[in-house]
Formats: structure tokens, sequence, C-alpha cells
């Protein structure tokens, strides 16, 4: 069968029906995807146009929002356009691109608060060398890795995704990802499977020890500070991090796992997939909009200038 042809049935009615309809679904989705889509930018632009935040802990920053974009986009608009066209088809260049995209989304998710988690363990634990410690080289280097690795490891487990045959047009799931394209194949997939847990492996083995080691180190410092100006800064940079980060974990691994489990509900499976798509890149500038007070006080002081000169 080639690649050029093939179509993938993305079957979506007996998930979307039960639940309310296609357009009360649709517009809650539109209204989702704007807003986020919205707040993620916004984001964006203040960390581009406001010198007060071109500093190392924005820069990583930025990637966040970045990130956010890449994975609301690449999977919620196509999933409303199947629910209201009813065609539920994607061709196979689109349906890879998609599960790329997807993918790396994921990965970078795990590196990007991997790397926010250690420039706050700088700034509180080392704050007198900061300065020293995250220059605009260092920080370079960092989201040059964060994106670097990312993009590495996935096109390795997508080459190999390629090489097999396809035999099979029905994706039991509301997007493209690597397991459902693997269950479209009829060659051997264990390699396949092995560097999938591999890649896995390895962006949970960095994410998770970075951010154990730099919480465990900030964790310290406020017990054994005296300065309440400390803890509050260390309450209010990692707390609302390391919440997200749990909450993805929960989720993803919940995902990755039910793959492997055949007496898993596909509706939850569906459910499940879509949250880790849609509740981080909705919570994430809202969380750090709130909780960062630069970011905070620049908002405001935009807003204010814009209303005080539409007064005038």
């Amino acid at each position: 069968m080639a690649n050029s042809s093939f179509q993938f049935d993305l079957s979506l009615h007996n998930f979307v029906i039960p639940y309310g309809g296609k357009y009360p679904i649709f517009f809650f989705g539109i209204a989702i995807y704007l807003f986020s889509f919205f707040c993620n930018a916004t984001l964006l632009l203040l960390i581009v146009l406001k010198r007060n935040l071109h500093t190392p802990m924005y820069y990583i920053l930025f990637s966040l929002p970045l990130n956010d974009l890449i994975g609301i986009s690449a999977m919620l608009p196509k999933v409303l356009s199947d629910i209201v066209t009813e065609s539920y088809r994607i061709s196979y260049p689109l349906c890879v691109i998609q599960a790329f995209l997807l993918h790396m989304y994921g990965g970078g998710m795990l590196f990007i608060l991997a790397a926010m988690s250690f420039d706050r363990y700088v700034a509180i634990c080392v704050p007198l060398r900061y300065s020293a410690i995250m220059t605009p080289k260092l920080t370079l280097r960092i989201m040059a890795l964060v994106w670097g690795l990312d993009f590495f490891l996935n096109v390795v487990l997508f080459s190999l995704q390629a090489r097999l045959p396809k035999c099979r047009s029905v994706i039991l799931n509301v997007f493209c990802d690597n397991p459902s394209l693997l269950k479209l194949t009829c060659g051997n997939a264990g390699l396949n499977n092995i560097i999938g847990l591999v890649n896995t492996a390895i962006m949970q083995a960095i994410s998770v020890s970075v951010q154990v080691f730099s919480y465990v180190k900030i964790l310290i410092t406020c017990l054994v500070s005296k300065k309440l100006e400390t803890k509050i800064k260390a309450v209010n940079t990692c707390v609302a991090q390391m919440v997200i980060f749990v909450m993805f974990e929960i989720v993803g691994t919940f995902t990755i796992l039910s793959h492997r489990f055949h007496n898993v509900s596909a509706d939850l499976q569906k459910i499940m997939g879509m949250l880790i798509f849609v509740v981080p890149p909705l919570l994430n500038p809202i969380v750090y909009g709130l909780y960062t007070k630069e970011i905070h006080s620049t908002l405001k002081k935009m807003l204010k200038i814009r209303v005080d000169a539409d007064v005038r």
C-alpha cells in the first residue's frame, strides 16, 4: 500500500455522540483553543518586546508557550474539524507530521520544565552567583540542548517507524501518535517498541533527576533560611511548576501504559490522551502570568497605558 495514497480513518463518532453532540463540543473546543492561543501568544510577545524580561529566566520560559502552541495546534484544530465535518480522515504524511509534532511537544515539556527548575535552583540557592552562572552563553546552550535532544530522539523514533509496511487503515484514537502508527504496521515492531521505551526513559531520567535535584536543594535552602522573602520566592516560583509537572507525568504515564494493556477503556484512553495536549497549554500561561511577578506587573502596566490612551 503506497504511503502517498494512504488514508487513516479517525473514528470519532462513538466518542463524540455520548458527550453532548458535535456542535457543543466543537464550540467548547474552539473557545479553549482560542483562549490558549491568545494567552500563550501574549506571553511570547511580552518576553520579546519588554526589555525588563530579557533575562535568562525568561529566555528559558519563552520556550514553554512556544511548545504549548505546538502541542495544542497540532492536535485540537484537526480533532475539531473532524468532529464537525465527520470525515475522520487524514493523509499519511499529515498523520506523521501531527504525530511528530505531538511527540516533540511531550518531550519538550519535560526538558523545558527541567531547564526552568535548574534556573530556579541557581536563583534561589546561589543568588549571588546567578549572573555569573546563568550567562547568555549557558542559557543558549541549555535551550539548544532542550530542543536539539528532543528533535534528535524523535527523528530516530519516526525514522524506524517509517521503514515498516502499513497493512491497516484504522487508527483507534482521535489523533495520530507513534503507538497508533505502529498498530497499523504488519512488520516486526520489536525494535520500535524498544527505542520508544529507551526514548521515554532518557526523557524521564533527565527531566525527573534535574527537577528532583533542583527542588530538593530549594527545599533545603528554604528550611535553613531565616529570610521570609526567600521562602515566598521559592513558593511562588516552584509550587505551580511542580503541580504542572506532576499532573503532566500522571496523565502521560497513564497514556503510555494504556497502549500496552488491552483492558483499558478506549474512551478513557482517548480523553486522557487529549488532556496532555489541552490542559498544560491552557494552564501554563495563566500560572506563569499570575505567579511570575515581573510578567504580572508588565502586563498590568501595558493594560494601564492602553486604558489611559483610550481615555484620552
